[in-house]
């Protein structure tokens, strides 16, 4: 056996020699003595030199296979000359093939020696860094003559001449039908979609019965015609409510399609202007109809706290966002309001305190929302705290204001503190934020049996689930506004003190930049109530006053600004220029003629912190979602940690061109 191994990794190349020498003969034969003999010395010397490079590897390979096979017991020898699996040893670290069993030749495409071949050469697809890492089965699937193998193997060393190699032992085991099984398995899990019509109401109001017909009757078309894609069960179950049934192969083409029936819809548009919108929530890789049912639900809820407009797919781990580019619109009723305000007040008297808390980095909006949360508790009679952690923040000016009103003394707590004082009748009220990984305090959050939501952000992937009450509209301002209506229904503007009206309406003024951006008619009732509770918008105005420094700093950032494709500034600043000033600088891009959207990027300790503003119909959210960031359509940020500045920037480079190469294909500008 050892014998018939060595023969069979001799190479076998004399047919290039034969070659070489008919054509010395042919060039003798026409007359060419001296070339003809030229020919032959240089057939002569590749012979020589071949013979000596042939006999060096063959005796490199005999000493090779000779350390392998006196290795081995005689029971190993066997076992391994006659394994029933395709059988290849090879070099791990140089990809070399050193052996193979005759059932791997055939697998290879039945040559009679693979000595002096690569790995990569037989199977592209194989990658052996698993094995260098200690694995032994290969974490995918090879592909190889047609067929799909698994791979199994282990790795030895062995010492020669003083050096020590590696060699690794594979067995290929024939997985074919197992794995086309398997793939066909999940091309046809059913996948459930629900189809809403989001503003139905909004566009047949005060249209005639035949425009209404007209409208609808547009939109199932285009309906219809977007469902036979998939060749799925299209089902109308209410009169603004659809179902599609269909199978999973068909959903990758929808997502590269970025779900164009969002953009088909919003064409049909009613006699005074308003277009159509749909909201598509899908569920997937669900063990039950029932539960797949359920998934689409909690995608289609997670679409309308977003704004609607849009498709999110949601499978037994996260959602999947698509779309949502659209303007917001308001879209809240005060009986809304209204039934919120009462579960408020309930969850308050009930509570033994009342713990208050906004997210990481509190602004005007986090600590307004929570000074009029501490206001409600005090009309109630109930122990209420404010979470305040000795850091640095903008709004450290409101939080000094605030403790120095007589009925605050004491309120102001850190986490640690509240944590200590919480019992289990605590309410614990998360304000200006819906996403766990942000609040103040996530031991906290995880510490309080009653929880209360009251925030305006568009809802991430992440979010508090299981809340006793979820005050949450994107459509408002702030978390202030929310909070003012709530104290509408409950107290009296007088019951207000001053300095609580004032932080509340410092929160208004920030988020709507001086009522200027992302208002509607609740937010001027909101800040009247403020006002005839005693607000002076000339006191909040201080609150947003700057020293030189900053200012200077602002304007160092927008003077580095560059315009990316259309409209789109951005702002590089390689130093720390803290929250505050980034966010103003962001503010003040939006004032240059031609901007419509600006980012600012600055380090901040081991991280990168993203800025980001909006006034055109750019929803800023949806594009820094893409870098782990979030907020609302007008109004986002991001902290990315572990990357350099540049890194980012190239990130956000590649999600605006996804964002707009799926949205209108606009060209890019000059940076």
């Amino acid at each position: 056996m050892y014998q018939k191994l060595t023969r069979m990794l001799a190479p076998r190349i004399g047919l290039y020699f034969m070659v070489m020498l008919a054509f010395a003969g042919v060039t003798a034969l026409l007359g060419h003595r001296d070339a003809a003999v030229a020919e032959l010395i240089v057939v002569a010397v590749l012979l020589v030199a071949f013979a000596a490079s042939a006999l060096r590897r063959r005796r490199e390979a005999d000493r090779f296979l000779k350390e392998i096979l006196d290795s081995m017991d005689q029971a190993t020898r066997d076992s391994t000359l006659n394994c029933p699996l395709p059988l290849v040893m090879f070099r791990p670290d140089t990809g070399e093939v050193v052996w193979s069993n005759d059932r791997f030749l055939r697998l290879a495409g039945d040559q009679e020696r693979l000595f002096d071949t690569k790995m990569a050469d037989l199977a592209p697809s194989f990658d052996s860094r698993w094995l260098l890492e200690g694995k032994s089965e290969c974490p995918e699937e090879v592909e190889l003559g047609g067929r799909r193998y698994q791979v199994f193997g282990d790795m030895a060393r062995s010492a020669a001449d003083g050096a020590e190699s590696l060699l690794a032992t594979t067995y290929w085991l024939d997985v074919t039908e197992l794995a086309d099984t398997r793939d066909i398995y999940k091309a046809t899990k059913p996948v459930l979609a629900l189809l809403l019509l989001d503003n139905y109401e909004d566009t047949i109001k005060g249209q005639d019965e035949n425009v209404r017909s007209a409208m609808l009757s547009d939109i199932v078309r285009r309906l219809t015609d977007w469902a036979e894609q998939s060749k799925g069960a299209f089902l109308r179950l209410e009169r603004d409510r659809f179902l599609l049934l269909f199978e999973e192969q068909y959903l990758n083409d929808y997502k590269e399609d970025k779900f164009s029936l969002l953009d088909s819809v919003r064409e049909v548009v009613n006699p005074a202007g308003i277009p159509a919108t749909i909201t598509i929530g899908i569920g997937v890789d669900a063990d039950t109809f029932d539960e797949l049912y359920r998934f689409a639900n909690l995608s289609v809820e997670m679409a309308l706290s977003r704004g609607g407009d849009q498709a999110v797919i949601k499978n037994r781990f996260t959602f999947e966002f698509f779309g949502g580019r659209s303007k917001e619109t308001e879209r809240r009723t005060k009986v809304k309001s209204r039934v919120m305000a009462s579960a408020m007040g309930e969850l308050v008297a009930d509570a033994s305190c009342v713990m208050v808390m906004g997210h990481k980095v509190p602004d005007f909006d986090a600590v307004g929302a929570a000074v009029g949360v501490c206001a409600i508790a005090r009309m109630k009679g109930v122990p209420h705290y404010i979470v305040r952690d000795h850091v640095s923040t903008p709004a450290d000016d409101l939080y000094d204001r605030v403790a120095k009103m007589p009925q605050y003394e004491g309120v102001l707590l850190d986490s640690q503190e509240a944590m200590l004082r919480a019992d289990s009748r605590s309410l614990l009220v998360v304000v200006d934020t819906n996403r766990p990984e942000q609040v103040q305090s996530r031991e906290l959050l995880d510490s309080c049996n009653k929880v209360a939501v009251v925030d305006h952000h568009r809802r991430a992937a992440t979010y508090i689930g299981g809340a006793d009450l979820n005050f949450h509209e994107p459509y408002a301002s702030s978390a202030c506004e929310l909070v003012a209506e709530l104290i509408g229904y409950l107290m009296e503007p007088t019951d207000l003190l001053v300095g609580e009206a004032e932080a509340l309406m410092a929160g208004l003024m920030l988020d709507t930049k001086n009522f200027t951006m992302r208002t509607g008619g609740r937010t001027f009732e909101a800040a009247a109530m403020l006002r005839r509770a005693g607000g002076d918008t000339g006191e909040v105005r201080k609150l947003f006053q700057t020293d030189l420094d900053d200012a200077v700093a602002k304007y160092g950032i927008i003077q580095n600004a560059k315009m990316y494709r259309r409209d789109i500034a951005i702002a590089v600043s390689t130093r720390s220029v803290g929250r505050v000033t980034a966010a103003r600088a962001a503010d003040e891009l939006l004032n240059i003629a031609g901007v419509g959207a600006s980012f600012v990027l600055y380090p901040e300790e081991e991280r990168v912190v993203i800025s980001a503003r909006s006034l055109s119909d750019t929803n800023v959210q949806v594009i820094l979602e893409a870098l782990g960031g979030g907020g609302n359509a007008g109004a986002a940020g991001a902290q990315i940690p572990g990357k350099t500045v540049d890194q980012v920037l190239a990130e956000l480079h590649t999600a605006l061109d996804s964002y707009f190469g799926s949205e209108d294909g606009r060209e890019k500008s000059q940076t």
